[in-house]
């Protein structure tokens, strides 16, 4: 590939179903969850092999960001709007910095183990000769609903079109796909700044494109709304494409998933922080202190900063309920 290769880390999120080891002053991604580095700086070392890497953030973050990722170039967002408005403005911006180029994009906050480097630099090739979109596709390893899958359609050397993106299933929905053969949606992404910023003239985000032209993004986050680049731009868009991941993947997005890819003892007990199970099972337990759980069985029990959060493991996804109403008070 002739073009030079960006990464372009997505930064700028809370992590509000994280709660409440995650807050507004102390995003996710910010956090280790058992590793001796942050999912950001991690996150960042794993995007090593690209000439060039950003990483997409708020303002409020942006100083906490270098210390994470102190080789790293830092973009700010004027306000969040989602992965369509923060991945144009990224393109925009990366373009005007950079020229001709791909971009690979990737969230900070995921769970990644393999050969990463593989699959992002085969995205990044495919984005380049085809002049498409590209997104990285995971093989499910259960019937998820929490996740977006990608029905394949044509196959090709490597990668296939794709035939329809489809939102988030209830379980018996997500049971056909995962035997049909389709692939979980990741959010990783690659394409040319023109390819995206082109699709996304055609798109809701055409007033944004327009006022990063006038170098005005201010005013082109003004009056966006909200919505993901799957939603304004890949579900509407015939040039977009998959290629198949070659690593392991879970997205880090609820106490559930942080018990899935942490190690855990025989009972199938998770604990970060100092905690104690007593004929406990399946527990994920988390805090800045102690925790201790006797006789019950699928709980997530986390405490930081002196706020206490008990709810039942497979019901984790409704933390931001919490955080929602905490927010309204």
């Amino acid at each position: 590939m002739d073009l030079p290769l960006v990464a372009v880390v997505l930064a700028g999120g809370r992590g509000t179903r994280l709660y409440p080891a995650s807050s507004p002053d102390r995003p996710k991604q910010h956090l280790s969850f058992g590793g001796d580095r942050s999912l950001l700086a991690r996150t960042v070392d794993r995007a090593g092999f690209a000439e060039e890497t950003y990483v997409l953030t708020r303002p409020a973050y942006a100083d906490d960001v270098r210390e994470h990722a102190p080789a790293a170039g830092v973009l700010t967002e004027p306000k969040p709007r989602d992965t369509g408005p923060a991945l144009v403005y990224a393109a925009h911006r990366v373009r005007e910095q950079i020229g001709d180029c791909v971009i690979l994009s990737m969230p900070s906050d995921h769970y990644i183990a393999g050969d990463f480097a593989t699959t992002a630099r085969t995205a990044a090739l495919v984005a380049a000769e085809t002049e498409g979109l590209v997104t990285v596709g995971v093989e499910p390893t259960r019937s998820a609903t929490g996740y977006g899958y990608i029905e394949p359609g044509e196959t090709r050397d490597g990668y296939a079109s794709v035939a329809q993106f489809v939102e988030k299933p209830d379980e018996a929905t997500a049971q056909t796909y995962v035997e049909a053969g389709h692939y979980w949606n990741a959010g990783i992404f690659a394409w040319t700044p023109t390819a995206l910023l082109d699709a996304a003239r055609d798109s809701s985000l055409a007033p944004l494109v327009d006022a990063l032209d006038d170098g005005d993004p201010e005013r082109g986050f003004g009056v966006v709304e909200s919505v993901s680049i799957d939603y304004a731009v890949l579900e509407r868009t015939d040039d977009v494409f998959v290629v198949p991941a070659s690593f392991e993947w879970d997205d880090l997005g609820s106490w559930d998933a942080v018990g899935r890819v942490l190690d855990s003892d025989s009972d199938g007990n998770t604990i970060l922080g100092e905690g104690l199970t007593i004929d406990a099972s399946d527990c994920v337990l988390a805090s800045d202190g102690h925790v201790s759980v006797v006789g019950v069985d699928g709980l997530v029990v986390a405490s930081y900063d002196g706020n206490t959060l008990v709810v039942p493991r497979e019901q984790s996804q409704r933390v931001r309920e919490v955080v929602a109403q905490l927010d309204e008070e």
